[in-house]
């Protein structure tokens, strides 16, 4: 019941979200560590070309690159305004999606109970 396109799609966005979170933190906890390139989680791209060609979004995994953008003096590459802006906005879209995936169950549990 709950294998339909539309919840393999929500999940699935949130595994990338969560994944994304995860990198956020590693990025702003190494912030000083000399040479560290900061990662950027994608899946956005991957996710929506599945389920636009009618594959399968439990298919789809977040990859983590290196960031390509200038680095200081030590290597490091870590903006602390940009990963404090990416975590607010991840944890948005997260929220988003926890939400969409609960209005989803609660509309399956009001027709179970018989409801309109």
């Amino acid at each position: 019941m709950l294998d339909d396109i539309t919840s393999t799609t929500l999940r699935t966005a949130l595994d990338g979200l969560a994944q994304r979170q995860r990198v956020i933190a590693d990025n702003i906890s190494n912030i000083e560590t000399p040479g560290f390139l900061a990662g950027r989680v994608m899946f956005e791209d991957s996710l929506r070309a599945a389920v636009e060609s009618g594959g399968s979004p439990a298919q789809v995994q977040p990859t983590v690159a290196r960031s390509l953008e200038p680095t200081r003096e030590n290597g490091n590459n870590v903006n602390l305004d940009h990963e404090t802006l990416a975590n607010v906005d991840t944890g948005l879209r997260y929220q988003l999606m926890v939400r969409a995936l609960d209005n989803k169950i609660s509309g399956l549990q009001n027709v179970i109970r018989g409801g309109a």
